[in-house]
C-alpha cells in the first residue's frame, strides 16, 4: 500500500480544535467504530482536540450507545452536534452517555431530517446556497416550533423560515466540512474504495466530495486492503481521489452484533424459510391490520416499532413478492430486518444511496408510509422523536420527516395505551385485561415530527392503526373507523383517548382474523394508480 494507510492514532491526531467532523453511519450499520474510538482515546490522553461540531446525517452507534458517538461523548470533546438520530435505550437502563452530555448542556445538540443532513452536505460540495426545503415545515424542524434544538445549549439557530416566490420555506445555511470519516470494505493501493461487505451505502460520496471542496480531508476505515487496481471499476463507490488517509479493521462489523452475513450485503439469498413467523400475540394484530392496507405493486416504505414485523407477514400469507420495500439506509427490496441489523434487508434488490433514497422519499415517490407513532395529537400530529419525560429512550426523528413530508398515504402503527397495558388475544377477539396508564392519543403532541396541518393542507391519506381500533384523519377530525371483537367502542376506545374521537356513521368490526393463531388468509388490495 501506499502512504494512504495510517494507524488510528495518527489519523485520530489529525483532527484539529474546532473542526467540523463528519461521519457516515447508522446506528450500528456501516459505523467507522474503531477510529471514532480512537479519537475518544486521544482525547482523554491529551486534552484534545476540542469544540468539535459532529454532523452525522443518520446515526453513529447503537441504539444503546454502547458504541459510534458515545466514543466522543467527552466534555470539551464536541461543542455542536447535527445527528439524524441518537441512541436510545430503554427507561429503565443509564442513559447513553451523548444523553447525559445533552441533558446537561454540555454539548449544542441539534435533531435535523437525516434526508436534509444529506442534502447540507451535497450544497456545501457544490458551493451552493445551502438547502431550500419544505421538508420539515410546521414540525419541530421549522423555527416557530424549535428550529432542530434539542436543549438550551443548542441557542444559535441552524435553520431559518423564508418567503420564497408566495410560498413557505426552510432554508439551511451550508456547515462546510473539515474532516469526513467514512467506511468501506476494501482499499486498493491507491485509496479507491469498494463495499462488497457493507449493508448500505450512507452517503460515503456526497460526505467525501463535502470534505475534498471544503479544504478538508477524508479518513476512510476499511476491513482490508488490496493490490492497485484490483477492485473491478464499476465496484470502486469512492475514488482514490477522494481518500486521503486510510485505516484498517480487520474486525469490522457489518452491523451491530453482525459479523458478517452475505444475505445483508446482497451476495446470497436466504431461503424464505429463514425468517421465523411473527409471535401471535398484539404486535402480530397491528402488523397484519397495517398489511391490509397494502396493495399489489406498491413501493412502501418501513420505519422503525412495529412496521419491520409487516414483511414477515406477508411471508407467513405467501404475498411476498406483491410489494417492494424501501429503507431509508438505502435496501429497496427483499426482507428488511428488524433488532440490531435495523436499516439492512436480507436478499434486497438494489442497494439505493441512502441520500437518493431520500431524495426518493422527500417527494413523495413511493406509495406507502408504515411508520410508527409515540403520540398522536387532536389534530393527527405525530411524535416519534421526543417525549419531553424521557428524552433519552427516543432516537430523534431519523428519517421519519423526509418520509412524510410529501407521502401520498401513511400508515402509522403503535398501541392505544402505554404503561402497564396486559391483553389477551385468543378467539377472534381482544381483551383487555389491565388497561395502560399512559394515553397516546393526546390533546397536543410534545414534539411534533408529522404535521396533521401539513396532512390536511396537502389532502394525505392517514390511517393509525392500534390493537384495539383503527382511525383515520379526516377532515373534520379524527374519526374512528373500526373497533376490535371484544372491545366496547365507549368505554374502551373513546373514553380511554385525551381528546374526543369521532365515530364513523359506518364503524365496523376489525377483521377478526386478525385475533386469531393461524393466517389470516390475507389478499392485498388492488393497485391504487398506474406506476
Amino acid at each position: 500500500m501506499t502512504g494512504k494507510v495510517v494507524s488510528f492514532e495518527r489519523a485520530a491526531g489529525l483532527i484539529a480544535d474546532g473542526a467540523v467532523v463528519s461521519v457516515s453511519a447508522s446506528s450500528g450499520l456501516n459505523t467507522p467504530d474503531r477510529m471514532l474510538a480512537a479519537l475518544g482515546r486521544r482525547f482523554a490522553a491529551e486534552g484534545g482536540p476540542r469544540g468539535l461540531t459532529l454532523l452525522l446525517p443518520i446515526a453513529a452507534g447503537d441504539m444503546w450507545g454502547i458504541k459510534g458517538i458515545d466514543h466522543l461523548a467527552h466534555e470539551g470533546l464536541l461543542a455542536r452536534v447535527l445527528a439524524g438520530s441518537y441512541p436510545s435505550g430503554p427507561s429503565s437502563a443509564e442513559p447513553p452517555a451523548i444523553w447525559k452530555m445533552i441533558a446537561a448542556n454540555e454539548v449544542a445538540a441539534y435533531n435535523v431530517p437525516s434526508g436534509i443532513l444529506f442534502d447540507m452536505h451535497r450544497e456545501s460540495a457544490a458551493r451552493r446556497a445551502g438547502v431550500m426545503t419544505r421538508t420539515g415545515l410546521h414540525t419541530f424542524v421549522d423555527p416557530r416550533l424549535g428550529g432542530c434544538r434539542m436543549n438550551d445549549a443548542a441557542a444559535a439557530p441552524i435553520v431559518e423560515l423564508v418567503e420564497f416566490k408566495g410560498g413557505e420555506w426552510l432554508h439551511f445555511p451550508n456547515i462546510p466540512t473539515d474532516v469526513a470519516i467514512i467506511r468501506g470494505t476494501t482499499a486498493d493501493e491507491d485509496g479507491n474504495l469498494s463495499m462488497e461487505h457493507e449493508g448500505a451505502v450512507l452517503g460515503p460520496l456526497d460526505i467525501a466530495l463535502a470534505a475534498r471542496n471544503n479544504g478538508g480531508i477524508v479518513i476512510a476505515q476499511v476491513k482490508r486492503t488490496t493490490a492497485r487496481a484490483s477492485i473491478p471499476t464499476q465496484r470502486v463507490h469512492v475514488p482514490s481521489t477522494l481518500v486521503d488517509y486510510v485505516v484498517v479493521d480487520p474486525d469490522q462489523m457489518q452491523a451491530t452484533q453482525t459479523p458478517y452475513d452475505p444475505a445483508i450485503s446482497g451476495e446470497v439469498r436466504r431461503p424464505l424459510a429463514a425468517f421465523p413467523p411473527v409471535p401471535f400475540g398484539a404486535d402480530k394484530v397491528i402488523a397484519r391490520r397495517a398489511a391490509m392496507e397494502l396493495a399489489s405493486g406498491d413501493a412502501v416504505n418501513l420505519g422503525f416499532g412495529i412496521s419491520p414485523l409487516v414483511p414477515r407477514i406477508l411471508i407467513e400469507e405467501g404475498r411476498q413478492d406483491e410489494v417492494t420495500w424501501a429503507i431509508e439506509q438505502g435496501p429497496v427490496g427483499g426482507v428488511p430486518l428488524d433488532g440490531f441489523p435495523f436499516g439492512c434487508a436480507a436478499n434486497a434488490q438494489a442497494f439505493m444511496p441512502s441520500p437518493y433514497q431520500f431524495i426518493y422519499f422527500q417527494g413523495g415517490g413511493f406509495d406507502v408510509g408504515l411508520l410508527s407513532f409515540l403520540e398522536v395529537g387532536a389534530d393527527g400530529s405525530v411524535n416519534v422523536s421526543r417525549l419531553a419525560s424521557r428524552p433519552h429512550v427516543t432516537a430523534g426523528c431519523g428519517g421519519f420527516v423526509d418520509i412524510t413530508a410529501h407521502a401520498r398515504k401513511l400508515v402509522f402503527s403503535g398501541y392505544f395505551r402505554a404503561a402497564g397495558l396486559e391483553l389477551d388475544v385468543a378467539g377472534g377477539k381482544l381483551a383487555i385485561r389491565q388497561e395502560g396508564k399512559i394515553a397516546k392519543f393526546v390533546p397536543q403532541v410534545d414534539h411534533v415530527t408529522f404535521s396533521g396541518r401539513r396532512a390536511r393542507e396537502q389532502k394525505q391519506d392517514v390511517t393509525y392503526v392500534t390493537e384495539r381500533c383503527v382511525i383515520r384523519r379526516r377532515d373534520d377530525g379524527l374519526t374512528v373507523t373500526e373497533v376490535a371483537p371484544g372491545v366496547d367502542l365507549e368505554r374502551d376506545v373513546l373514553a380511554r383517548a385525551g381528546f374526543p374521537l369521532r365515530v364513523a356513521h359506518d364503524v365496523k368490526s376489525m377483521d377478526e382474523r386478525l385475533f386469531r393463531a393461524e393466517p389470516m388468509g390475507l389478499r392485498l388490495q388492488p393497485r391504487r394508480r398506474p406506476r
